[in-house]
């Protein structure tokens, strides 16, 4: 998402990322959030456009997003949170740690520098953005009295194992 409004944006992320790109002297900025760094050639061949779950995909149009709203790209900077590791024990394929090192070296190609990050870890986090003025606020969530966060992190683990991409 991306606007040019006085307005708060938030997102909750286990082991996806969230990229808060901003205009430093415009205000026009954006977040993203995406599962997973990239997609298989195989996968990409067979569907119509990358749908924003991944992050080459969402990077890609939250930058075109924010210039084409009149964000200049020398005057870009980001935040980036998220990557945790937050099903304890389940080390074998660490998405988070995939999707951490993604969207910095995505960014470091961009030459859009970041000003901030919260990466990694094994807490699920909140995130608000406000993009006029570059202020974000992150809760960790060490203390979730459900557990939605992580059964929905199993549920994406097993669909991306068994399920067709699509849409």
């Amino acid at each position: 998402y991306a606007t040019s409004r006085d307005m708060v944006l938030v997102t909750v992320l286990g082991s996806c990322v969230a990229a808060c790109l901003r205009d430093r002297v415009s205000g026009v900025g954006g977040m993203n959030h995406f599962m997973l760094p990239d997609c298989a050639q195989q996968d990409a061949d067979s569907i119509v456009g990358l749908p924003t779950r991944y992050g080459t995909y969402a990077m890609e149009v939250l930058i075109n997003q924010v210039l084409k709203m009149g964000a200049k790209r020398s005057n870009l900077e980001a935040k980036i949170f998220g990557g945790g590791n937050v099903l304890r024990g389940f080390t074998v394929s660490n998405v988070g740690q995939k999707n951490s090192v993604f969207v910095k070296e995505f960014l470091a190609l961009e030459k859009i520098p970041v000003v901030a990050e919260d990466l990694l870890d094994v807490y699920p986090r909140k995130v608000y953005f406000f993009p006029q003025t570059g202020r974000v606020l992150v809760r960790k969530l060490k203390s979730v009295h459900n557990n939605t966060i992580v059964d929905r992190e199993k549920d994406y683990n097993t669909r991306l194992r068994f399920s067709k991409v699509e849409g």
